[in-house]
């Protein structure tokens, strides 16, 4: 680390301490030339997710769209925002655990019904015929009979 002082690259150490919010180390160190002290922070380097929507165009991910979709779809169930806060969480977890700087939108929409499918049978249809885009009853009819039939087998 170089100081700010004297740019010689060489210190060390003195005290180390995590922040506050538990996601980053403070660090005091000591230039071995100067003898001056200064403070770094050491942090996760966190890589900006994007997503890569149906016609083509990109925005970065947004934790919070994703969790407002499961709310409405969850709207009037018997699910709780910590239910919903964890679907969230293991999705996100598991995009940033892929390493990919670039994820389909349509990924995301079937990690996010998957999730709801175990949870709330009501609100996984609701989210599909918004995400599928049902154009009629038919394919409505469609999905909730692939529901049925994937629960008998159970």
């Amino acid at each position: 680390m170089k100081c700010p002082y004297c740019e010689n690259e060489d210190s060390k150490v003195i005290d180390s301490r995590h922040t506050e919010d538990g996601k980053a180390i403070r660090r005091r160190r000591e230039c071995e030339a100067c003898g001056r002290r200064f403070t770094t922070y050491e942090k996760v380097e966190e890589m900006i997710l994007m997503v890569v929507k149906k016609d083509g165009s990109r925005q970065a991910f947004d934790r919070n769209k994703l969790l407002n979709g499961i709310i409405r779809a969850c709207e009037k169930r018997p699910v709780s925002v910590s239910d919903m806060e964890h679907i969230v969480d293991e999705i996100e977890r598991g995009l940033n655990n892929m390493m990919e700087k670039e994820v389909q939108s349509a990924f995301i929409g079937e990690l996010v019904m998957d999730r709801l499918r175990e949870l709330d049978e009501v609100a996984y249809v609701r989210f599909a015929s918004v995400y599928r885009q049902f154009t009629d009853v038919n394919t409505f009819v469609q999905e909730v009979e692939k529901l049925l039939t994937s629960k008998r087998g159970q």
